[in-house]
């Protein structure tokens, strides 16, 4: 039923995924007849009974009878009590959940069987080269791809984190099922995990009590790099250069990247209040403590592995190097009063225990992985580390607390938790601070000193072990990097040499590399390709952040914050300035030497937060930082004053420094979102590449690349699905064009959204559907919410997406779709957008009932009850569709299965053009060019999700009477658009090109209808009700296991 996957358009073998349900289910109901007892049994047995009854009968074509059941089954659910519904719908859900479990196992299963699947790097190398391609071409152009997929925090994933653990456990344990060699012990306890493992989700709350945070919301992401992506990006590699050293003779080079991340978490300040400057800051900070434990965790893994003797010259002087230091550290220190600089390496050189993950294969991806985050001050928070029933903490609102793990002697682990209130990084310490301090420093010198007492003696030179003296060396200054973060999330002063610690990837670059030459030359190369090569791909790929962070903010707050400086200065109120003057006024001051904004400058508070993120920004650099993303941007102007105000914070924190800021300047990159300011874009980067400043800024600071982002959701909202696909495809032609005039390189940046409203879709259909010369081996997307997980949740599904990634960027690159064959399709195009957005606007924006018949239709006004993420439903506090979020505008539609966000309006484009006697034309178009077949093909797979006969159920109980009669129109536009879709595409019926998602979807629906009409009657009964607090649960129960069913949200 998910539209967003690529593998769910071909075959699975529904045989094994049958059995696997049946299992889950079976489960499940001897789970529940414990739980709930044969009263609630019998209701739920009864109804899906009745259920699946009217569904098959539906499907055989007898409209009548299967509506006499439905409303039968409508009317035994209305009679229910509070407990009995809330039973039930928590029941429902829960079987949606494992059938969603069920068909992603079944996906992972089918990449690892296929010897060569479609989309993957060895099939596709493999076409491209018969094709004629020389195999000198294809190795550059994949040595030189560069894509970046951008996880955001649109709150679009509903489940707990904690059920999210549930549901991957399971997963798992499926996975197990599948081998052949279990015993019958084996499979008996198999059943009891399983039976454990749904009887915990039964007894846990589905729903989350508190909103989170947005630094809640970035460990989440980390949490997805830890448990998948830092498993799956080793074994993607490997599998890209296997393909690529098999179809051109030479391997992937061990630091090439032709995949990286980048975040939206804890940057994305764009209409949320609650991301600020020091969420950024620890956010950022927090990323890098992340990959540091990542890190060091391998490094210990590899001291295990690494036990030869024999090595290179290079790498046994330096190994000599070190012990040599050390020695002069420790005569240097033989006081206890001091700490010495490295711990000793003896224990470096002899490992005395197994460290954590030694024992498992280099090669595996899904082995658990404790998680082990510092604790930032997050009141509220539900996202909190797994810790061990004895390390419990305790804070004050006031306070923040940050677990500090030290490992002593590579071996075992100490947890110390310090509490301590945040500190201005430059300010003075209290006496409290310094005692804690000081502490903190005596207990490390303790037992340093102690364990230097239980330590074997240091081994002769003829001894020593290189790779492990080395690794040591590696991993001192990785736990110095790891207490220096430490440092700077409690806001402590810090003092620690530069040469202790890592501040770069090359630094933890350069002895792994020199480990990997060494085992080379010394013919152990086998042992170089293992272990050692995964964690060189991973600090090329992960770098010290594992995903740099980008920001984001909306262009009117820079020019609110321009406007208070001008008027400070005297200089004018710049919000009154023409685009002309604005232009003149900040290419002067781009030009000139000194900060503009005064240290004593008072301005109000959300000026204040813009400035104080510019400041964060020039403090962190693009060392940790990814680009500024400007929403809403409409004029050359909006750009220029994101890089007046960044350059601006730039000199006033190097003034203070008294040196140049890390890292380089962030790129600035416009968001054109709305169809006026799509429409636009090429003009305003014409007009910007003409300033001989900013042109000479993008050659000298950014390799002469411009980045442009296109949004997808609020164009949608704003025109309707196929007016805003096809004013992105103009848009992205003429921002091409623009930098191609001024012989500027191009990377366009995706704001995708997951539902087929907001952009989403199956992400190779999506990237070969873009313009020809618009995918030149540069890409980046974002990936959100629910869409993370189903694509990243777990490694060997991640292998696949990450390789879907790559083919597609490589086919658009190498072998571009072509563009319209008939000039006159284009205007077919532009007939069938205008149409279709005057019939969506018409609809939502004209007609002044929509609004009304919206807030009854669907449970829109109570979504914010979810908490599932930190903004605001709306970026004003108008109750108008405008200012209402795309997400929660497709959730709700999504939530009543009309989905209409996704097709409004299209069928009257349709319509019109065919009635002109155009339909041929179009049924060529829809067969030759690759833009038109997407876009129809992801709005027939939508409509088929679409239900009128649950939609009207919700009109008839929910909407007023004076209403109902636009919802009668809005199912009869529905059945047009059906019927003009087909007409195109020459289908006999929905999804007749794709069997598994049809039959996905009819597999389903036993369950999803019940859960609608108990929807329906919850609604009913709160909405006369709107303080019982068991109602509102009820309800968002419903409302988790329809976006469950739906595999969707918003």
């Amino acid at each position: 039923m998910t539209d967003i996957t690529d593998d769910i358009a071909e075959e699975i073998s529904f045989q094994s995924y049958d059995d696997d349900l049946a299992l889950l289910f079976s489960l499940l109901h001897d789970v529940l007849q414990r739980e709930v007892g044969p009263n609630i049994m019998e209701k739920i047995e009864r109804t899906r009974t009745l259920s699946q009854s009217a569904c098959l009968i539906r499907t055989a074509g007898i409209e009548g009878t299967a509506e006499v059941l439905e409303k039968q089954l409508a009317s035994e659910l209305s009679n229910l009590t509070l407990e009995e519904a809330l039973m039930l719908a928590r029941a429902f859900s829960h079987f949606l959940s494992l059938m969603g479990i069920a068909e992603t196992h079944h996906r992972s299963r089918k990449a690892r069987n296929v010897a060569q699947a479609s989309k993957s790097c060895d099939d596709t190398f493999n076409q491209l080269v018969q094709s004629g391609l020389s195999p000198d071409v294809l190795y550059d152009t994949v040595c030189n791809q560069a894509v970046e997929i951008v996880l955001t925090a649109h709150p679009t994933q509903i489940n707990r984190r904690t059920l999210q653990y549930k549901h991957l456990r399971i997963s798992h344990l499926l996975e197990v099922n599948d081998r052949k060699d279990l015993t019958q012990e084996d499979q008996d306890t198999l059943i009891e995990d399983l039976v454990r493992e749904i009887t915990s989700i039964w007894q846990t709350d589905e729903l989350r009590r508190h909103k989170p945070t947005p630094v809640d919301e970035a460990r989440a992401g980390l949490n997805y790099v830890e448990q998948s992506l830092w498993k799956a990006i080793p074994h993607y590699l490997r599998r890209l250069s296997n393909a690529l050293k098999k179809h051109t003779g030479r391997p992937l080079p061990l630091t090439c990247t032709p995949i990286r991340f980048g975040s939206w978490m804890g940057g994305d300040r764009d209409g949320n209040p609650n991301v600020t400057a020091k969420v950024t800051r620890d956010v950022s900070l927090l990323s890098r403590w992340m990959a540091i434990d990542l890190y060091t965790r391998e490094v210990d893994n590899l001291r295990f592995e690494l036990s030869m003797n024999q090595c290179s010259n290079s790498l046994a002087h330096l190994a000599h190097d070190i012990i040599n230091e050390e020695k002069s550290e420790e005569d240097r220190h033989m006081s206890w009063s001091h700490t010495p600089k490295h711990q000793s390496h003896h224990s470096h050189a002899l490992p005395t225990q197994l460290p954590p993950q030694a024992d498992v294969p280099s090669c595996t991806v899904c082995n658990e992985v404790e998680s082990h985050y510092p604790q930032l001050d997050v009141p509220g928070s539900e996202y909190k580390p797994l810790k061990s029933k004895d390390d419990q903490v305790t804070s004050s609102p006031s306070s923040s607390k940050i677990d500090l793990k030290v490992n002593v002697d590579g071996d075992q682990s100490i947890t110390a938790t310090i509490q301590q209130p945040f500190t201005p990084k430059s300010g003075s310490l209290s006496p409290t601070q310094l005692a804690q301090k000081k502490i903190f420093a005596e207990t490390q010198v303790a037992k340093a000193s102690f364990h230097k007492l239980l330590e074997p003696s240091m081994p002769q030179k003829s001894d020593i072990s290189p790779y492990r003296i080395v690794l040591g060396d590696v991993k001192d200054k990785l736990m110095n990097t790891r207490r220096l973060l430490e440092q700077l999330l409690e806001g402590l002063p810090c003092d620690q040499d530069p040469s202790d610690y890592y501040d770069s990837p090359d630094q933890l670059l350069q002895p792994l590399m020199l480990c990997y030459e060494s085992l080379q030359s010394c013919g152990a190369g086998i042992l170089a390709d293992g272990r050692l090569a995964d964690l060189i791909r991973r600090v090329s790929v992960f770098g010290m952040v594992l995903m740099k962070l980008d920001l984001r903010q909306e262009a009117v707050r820079h020019s609110d914050t321009l406007d208070a400086i001008t008027k400070y200065l005297d200089m004018g109120k710049y919000s009154e300035w023409d685009e002309k003057k604005r232009l003149q006024f900040l290419t002067r001051e781009l030009k000139g030497k000194r900060p503009l904004v005064p240290r004593t400058i008072e301005v109000s508070s959300e000026v204040k937060e813009v400035l104080d993120t510019f400041r964060v920004s020039a403090e962190l650099g693009s060392d940790s930082l990814g680009a500024y993303v400007i929403s809403m941007a409409s004029n050359a102007s909006d750009v220029l004053a994101v890089e007046l105000l960044q350059k601006d914070a730039r000199l006033a924190v190097a003034g203070e420094q008294g040196k140049p800021c890390r890292g380089g300047m962030l790129r600035v990159v416009p968001l054109f979102e709305t169809v006026k300011d799509l429409r636009s874009a090429g003009s305003v980067i014409r007009e910007l590449l003409s300033i001989d400043w900013y042109k000479n800024h993008i050659i000298k600071n950014h390799s002469g690349h411009q980045e442009v982002m296109v949004g997808y959701s609020d164009s949608g909202k704003d025109a309707g699905r196929f007016a805003a696909a096809w004013e992105l495809y103009k848009a992205q032609e003429d921002v091409v064009a623009a930098c191609k005039e001024y012989g500027i390189k191009v990377t366009l940046f995706h704001g995708r959204g997951g539902s087929i409203g907001r952009g989403g879709g199956p992400t190779h259909l999506a990237i070969q559907s873009q313009p020809p010369g618009s995918v030149m081996g540069t890409l980046r997307s974002t990936e959100q919410g629910e869409m993370v997980q189903a694509k990243f949740g777990m490694p060997g599904v991640a292998v696949r997406q990450l390789e879907i990634y790559t083919t597609a960027v490589l086919l658009a690159t190498l072998r571009p779709p072509k563009p319209p064959r008939d000039e006159n399709w284009r205007n077919l195009m532009d007939e069938i957008s205008n149409l279709s957005c005057q019939s969506y606007r018409s609809t939502v924006y004209d007609n002044p009932e929509f609004i009304n018949y919206f807030q009854e239709a669907t449970p829109q006004a109570e979504l914010g009850h979810l908490n599932i993420g930190s903004r605001p439903t709306r970026r004003k506090s108008s109750v108008g569709i405008g200012d209402l979020r795309a997400i929660p505008w497709i959730f709700a539609w999504t939530q009543t299965r009309f989905v209409l966000p996704a097709w409004l309006g299209v069928g009257a484009g349709l319509k019109g053009v065919c009635e002109k006697g155009q339909v041929m034309e179009l049924k060529a178009a829809y067969k030759e060019w690759s833009f038109f077949q997407s876009t129809l093909d992801l709005i027939e797979m939508v409509l088929g999700k679409a239900d009128s006969s649950i939609v009207k159920h919700y009109d008839e109980v929910l909407v007023h009477e004076s209403r109902r009669g636009l919802g009668d129109d809005l199912r009869k536009e529905l059945s047009s658009t059906e019927k003009y879709v087909l007409v195109v595409t020459g289908h006999d019926k929905l999804s007749e090109n794709n069997k598994s998602l049809r039959k996905l979807i009819e597999s389903r629906l036993p369950y999803l209808n019940p859960l609608n009409m108990l929807q329906v009657e919850i609604l009913k009964r709160l909405r006369s009700d709107p303080e019982n607090l068991k109602l509102r649960d009820a309800l968002l129960i419903t409302i988790n296991g329809i976006a469950a069913g739906m595999r969707n949200t918003g």
